[in-house]
């Protein structure tokens, strides 16, 4: 990979707040409506490195408590490390099935949840606890606050693939001990998201659970609340722009 990251049209500009301009405002939602879960339908080309880069130093970017910055990125490409790791996946996988109802087992048995072999890149994004010290700006009555800010990581790693043109596909069927034996990550370093990347036939309309008819998404009305716990929030009379 290149070394350093040199485009000087995705630095930080100071501004007095401003809203994006129009078409700009219009890129980041529809980076975000159109983002999915890739599983099935990876293409073998390889991801450029400086695409890759830039995918992951936009992670980088993501917001963190206390600044601690507690990820890393470990990029797997070497077919033996993703096929050990496949392997992880299909036997979690296999348990997993049992622990739902029999009547959605056929169901979840038919769903394609991983790409690991297929995708010509993984990414591993691991959180290091210790990064920012025994107390952390932020943490210090919410501790997890880092694993969420790692979480935040992957979204921004995730748009920005979906605006590269990439799929990205989060497999967490997986036991973290025999992913981090694998892949040599040291304790107390957390496993977060294991991440299948690169180039797609095409993105679903809809995410692909909700054509397969496994989950409908809630209506934005049903989850929003204001001022109290239950309390209907009046900004959703009107309905939502995706409705």
């Amino acid at each position: 990979m290149p070394d350093a990251i040199d485009q000087p049209e995705f630095q930080p500009r100071l501004t007095t707040g401003e809203s994006f301009s129009d078409a700009e405002r219009e890129a980041v939602y529809r980076a975000i409506y159109s983002r999915r879960d890739v599983r099935g339908q990876f293409r073998p080309d390889a991801v450029a490195d400086d695409v890759l880069l830039r995918i992951l130093d936009a992670a980088h970017h993501a917001p963190s408590v206390g600044f601690m910055q507690p990820w890393n990125f470990l990029v797997v490409r070497d077919a033996e490390k993703k096929r050990q790791v496949a392997g992880i996946f299909a036997r979690a996988n296999v348990e997993a099935a049992s622990m739902f109802p029999k009547d959605r087992q056929d169901a979840y048995r038919a769903l394609k949840l991983e790409g690991i072999t297929s995708a010509p890149v993984n990414v591993c994004v691991t959180c290091d606890r210790t990064r920012g010290g025994p107390v952390v700006l932020g943490a210090t009555h919410m501790p997890d606050m880092d694993l969420f800010s790692t979480v935040c990581a992957v979204q921004n790693l995730w748009l920005a693939a979906r605006a590269e043109g990439l799929g990205v596909g989060w497999v967490s069927i997986l036991k973290e001990a025999e992913v981090k034996a694998v892949l040599g990550i040291p304790d107390p370093v957390r496993l977060v998201a294991y991440l299948c990347v690169g180039k797609v036939e095409s993105f679903f309309a809809t995410p692909e659970l909700e054509q397969r008819g496994w989950r409908a998404r809630t209506p934005i009305a049903d989850l929003v609340f204001e001022d109290h716990w239950g309390s209907e929030a009046a900004m959703t009379r009107a309905g939502t722009p995706q409705e």
